[in-house]
């Protein structure tokens, strides 16, 4: 999803240099269980708790913080010692403007009771690890959004009581039945047309970007803009990536679902391919160019676990150049990333 700032350009970046970068430590996290034992057909329930540790004002991003919902995996859950799929959503944003941080004062706390068992896989019985983990952001600089470093919770125990029973592999979830091509779910007939268009402009700026990067030559400043200095193993990531991207738009059975009155560009769960929700930003995008209809449709697809199972570690033109420079290995697992690449605005090379 995306929120694009309502301020000039220039206010924000004024607005977002003065707000003050927070290291980890100055933030701290408590997780509490409501319920140490859960029974079958019950809610996991968690409360989290901010508090500025420190002296001096700080401020967070609303998104990394679970105020207004969980809309990525804001928590890390294990069960019985492994690692338990996320099942939310996750979104596309714009760049943060002003009213996308809450501020914290001195000693001040802000607490959210979280419901993880629609997040999170737990239906298996079973011992239950969580901790509340909000990655750290890009160093600061013009035009980037403040920083929050990595925030980490205590880890707390919970027991389930699930449907399945201990020891269950829970299967990944199937892509819906009905093989290629476009479908449509609470879409009008113009929004039908409006999609193919936006299709048709993804699948191009994939089979360009995948063109690009199998031609056999060096990568040159199109791929190190957006995914950073030439190293093999990540290349070969990338282009893997876009292989995935490519065979979705083309081969798999993507469907669009237009009922969204939401302020975002769209959103996808991962663990459900191949349906993408378009929500309003969505509309009032051009077909091509930065931050697109087409790129849209790129970011979210490479969103799916069974495509490239991207991450959203940074949003906007800004902060994906920045990733690039300082955390490569973050950059190739950003979907943002992905996007930028393929819509490839301003031009950079394309593929011959």
């Amino acid at each position: 999803m995306s929120i694009r700032p309502l301020l000039p350009q220039a206010a924000v970046a004024v607005l977002i240099l003065s707000l003050s970068p927070i290291a980890a430590a100055t933030v701290e996290v408590t997780l509490t269980p409501l319920q140490p034992t859960v029974e079958r057909g019950h809610d996991v329930m968690v409360r989290v708790t901010l508090t500025n540790a420190s002296t001096t004002p700080q401020h967070l991003l609303r998104w990394r913080t679970p105020l207004d919902g969980v809309e990525s995996p804001l928590f890390e859950v294990r069960r019985d010692g492994q690692p338990v799929r996320y099942l939310g959503r996750r979104v596309k944003r714009a760049p943060p403007g002003p009213s996308d941080y809450v501020r914290l004062d001195p000693g001040a706390t802000l607490s959210k009771t979280v419901e993880l068992s629609r997040l999170y896989e737990m239906s298996v019985t079973g011992s239950y690890t969580i901790r509340y983990r909000s990655p750290a952001m890009p160093a600061p600089g013009v035009g980037i959004q403040a920083v929050v470093g990595e925030l980490t919770s205590n880890p707390v125990s919970i027991f389930v009581n699930g449907p399945l029973p201990r020891g269950s592999k829970v299967a990944g979830m199937a892509p819906e039945p009905g093989g290629a091509g476009l479908s449509y779910a609470n879409c009008s007939n113009a929004q039908q047309e409006q999609l193919v268009t936006a299709m048709d402009a993804g699948r191009a700026m994939t089979v360009d970007s995948h063109a690009y990067l199998t031609s056999g030559r060096q990568y040159g400043e199109r791929y190190s803009t957006w995914f950073g200095a030439l190293d093999a193993a990540r290349g070969a990531r990338v282009t893997a990536n876009f292989t995935a991207i490519k065979d979705a738009f083309e081969n798999k059975p993507v469907k669009v679902d237009c009922d969204c009155d939401e302020p975002y560009f769209a959103y996808v769960y991962p663990a459900r391919p191949y349906t993408v929700w378009v929500c309003r930003a969505f509309w009032a995008a051009a077909v091509t160019g930065t931050d697109s209809r087409g790129g849209t449709l790129l970011h979210e697809l490479s969103h799916f676990d069974v495509v490239a199972a991207t991450d959203d570690h940074v949003y906007g033109q800004a902060g994906a150049a920045e990733l690039a420079r300082t955390a490569p290995e973050r950059a190739i697992n950003n979907a943002d990333s992905h996007e930028y690449f393929g819509e490839n605005t301003p031009a950079q090379q394309k593929a011959k």
